[in-house]
């Protein structure tokens, strides 16, 4: 069952609402008038996610405007259990620029913004800017399915795991940068140019890999967020769940599934994403005719931390990771 966070977030706005207001009592109690708030004039940039802070990182470059970046979930929890704090609130509500990626996960996003006090904000929905080019969740053969209370179609979040998906989204991230900072809009062109040909280098480098593969699937024994990227290259894929699921337990009947599959595919690994709990893949290599292939894991940035930001990660080097697992599990024995 996929988390249901609305309830959590009105009550999270609510507390935001009394705190302002007590504030603003307290204030006017303590001095006669309301403090001023703090003000600055530089552009104040929110970010949900890793991939967007990085991608806005590096469109900045040098900073010439000394834009103040915030990316909300810092601290390791994924886009599918972020609950905002009063403080999260708070700096969506003030802040010029705020890109998000607009899947369900992001539920909690426009009761938040219709609480903004900016109504000049730039605010940029990932899967908005991909249009049509964003796809639904799909079940696939094997896969373990879950029970849906809503009719509509899920859209795939994982919209970042693209290379092609990064250079449309970074341009467009690029222009409202632009907006906000004309004086400095050609810098900001240099650099998105730049950042573009560094997306691009390394998405050739994804194609001449696959080209040159003899195994053309992949087989996860987890959650898989991937689809974006391996519909880019043309790979096939199966999983034990889809990339939102909440699930942590498999059936015996996917487990089966997916261990026939590695031994009639002969594939070499069996792939997770970060996170230390690999017992599904371990399950399924232990179902195999062979029982020795290699367990390696593909990182998702959905456990990507201010911390690993500080320690020199960025969205490049971890698809450069990904690029050599990858490798790796297209081999064949």
């Amino acid at each position: 069952m996929r988390r249901k966070k609305t309830s959590k977030i009105r009550k999270a706005l609510t507390l935001f609402l009394a705190a302002m207001l007590t504030a603003g009592c307290l204030a006017a109690c303590g001095s006669g008038s309301p403090a001023p708030a703090a003000e600055t004039d530089n552009i104040q940039i929110v970010t949900t996610i890793f991939p967007e802070y990085d991608w806005v990182m590096n469109i900045l470059g040098d900073n010439p405007a000394g834009a103040e970046v915030t990316m909300l979930l810092n601290n390791g929890v994924d886009l599918h259990s972020f609950q905002p704090t009063v403080a999260d609130i708070l700096k969506i509500s003030t802040c010029d620029l705020f890109v998000y990626v607009g899947g369900e996960s992001d539920e909690w996003v426009d009761d938040a913004l219709a609480e903004a006090t900016n109504r000049e904000m730039i605010v940029i929905n990932l899967l908005d800017v991909l249009g049509d080019a964003a796809k639904e969740e799909e079940v696939v053969e094997g896969m373990q399915e879950e029970k849906h209370e809503e009719e509509e179609p899920e859209y795939d979040e994982h919209v970042w795991l693209s290379l092609k998906n990064a250079a449309l989204l970074a341009e467009n991230i690029s222009a409202a940068i632009e907006a906000l900072d004309p004086a400095n809009s050609a810098a900001y062109q240099a650099n998105t140019s730049a950042y573009i040909e560094k997306l691009n280098a390394l998405d050739a480098q994804y194609s001449d890999a696959v080209s040159a593969a003899s195994v053309k699937t992949l087989l996860f024994g987890d959650r898989f967020p991937f689809r974006y990227l391996v519909d880019d290259y043309g790979l096939s894929y199966y999983a034990a769940f889809v990339g939102c699921s909440a699930e942590t337990e498999a059936s015996f009947e996917t487990v089966s599934f997916l261990a026939r599959k590695v031994d009639e595919l002969s594939l070499p690994c069996v792939l997770t994403i970060e996170g230390p709990d690999h017992r599904i893949a371990e399950t399924i290599v232990e179902n195999t005719k062979a029982k020795n292939q290699q367990i390696l894991s593909m990182d998702s940035m959905q456990a990507t931390t201010g911390q690993d930001v500080e320690n020199g990660t960025t969205y490049l080097s971890l698809m450069e990771k990904n690029l050599e697992i990858l490798k790796e599990a297209l081999k064949q024995e």
